[in-house]
């Protein structure tokens, strides 16, 4: 008896290991042995004329301290963070409604809403590339309409960028909020409305509230996910709306300076692993401290 119950021991953690081996094997083949080799690169040393030597410089590195990089910087986090506010800011009480309805229209509005994700952003781009077109977008309607005097290009602008990654952010946003919306007690708000709130005043005063996390989580996903967005900025907006990733880009590309835009690559990774820290903090203090 005392021998099946030591070999059962013995046992479970060989079993545990086995289980954990597959996904420990895909994270260190396709995120860690990556992002070791990107690591390495933005160490070495970049050959005039030429691509890149292994070396030990931290030439790239310094680089990321000039006034030009410092302004890319600072641009990307503010328009990605302008951006998971407009889309939280409209994602959360359209998401909460949508929960709200019947089981039949939740499901047609979820499945179109989410039929964005099968289009590429390239697709996206330059859709509204068109969309906001001189020739053939919205300014011919309103001008159709007797609303403008004549047709305009809002394309390429700060505006088409950020339409843009609104419209490929909002249904990762929906996924992020429909679960724990769905799962809400109806009970809550409807006893609030028992003691005489309005639906706007139970939703502001008892459903946001409740789902202070999970807008949270929206907020930092698309934040995350706009930050890496790269042809949104490349086609809609001006070299002065771009943003870091179109700037790894035309480094890895067009200059062939490959240590650079690793340097760069590193830095976005470390940007964004802060600032998901820091919010996720915040929020988790003000979780507590309520």
């Amino acid at each position: 008896m005392s021998t099946d119950t030591t070999e059962q021991a013995t046992d479970t953690p060989l079993r545990a290991y086995r289980v954990l081996a597959f996904p420990v094997a895909v994270l260190g083949i396709f995120f860690l042995a990556p992002f070791g080799f990107m690591l390495a690169t933005s160490f070495y040393r970049r050959i005039e004329g030429g691509f890149y030597e292994p070396a030990f410089v931290t030439d790239s590195y310094e680089r990321l301290f000039s006034k030009i990089f410092l302004e890319r910087t600072a641009f990307s986090i503010q328009i990605c963070l302008l951006v998971a506010l407009l889309v939280v800011l409209i994602g959360f009480p359209f998401t909460f409604f949508l929960t709200r309805m019947r089981q039949r229209s939740q499901t047609v509005l979820l499945v179109l809403t989410l039929s964005a994700l099968t289009l590429s952003e390239v697709i996206v781009a330059f859709s509204w590339n068109v969309i906001l077109g001189r020739s053939s977008g919205l300014s011919n309607v309103l001008v159709w309409l007797g609303l403008m005097s004549e047709p305009k290009s809002y394309a390429p602008s700060y505006l088409a960028v950020v339409l843009g990654l609104m419209y490929i952010a909002f249904p990762y946003c929906i996924l992020t909020l429909y679960p724990s919306l769905s799962r809400l007690d109806r009970e809550i708000t409807e006893a609030a409305e028992t003691l005489g709130a309005s639906p706007w005043r139970t939703f502001w005063t008892v459903v946001v509230p409740i789902s202070r996390l999970t807008i949270l989580a929206a907020f930092l996903l698309v934040f995350v996910f706009t930050l890496g967005s790269y042809l949104i900025a490349a086609i809609l907006g001006r070299p002065q709306h771009w943003t870091l990733s179109v700037f790894i880009s035309d480094q890895a590309t067009f200059n062939a300076n490959v240590p650079f835009a690793a340097a760069m690559a590193m830095f976005l990774t470390v940007l964004s692993l802060a600032i998901v820290g820091a919010v996720s903090w915040l929020g988790g203090r003000g979780e507590r401290v309520s």
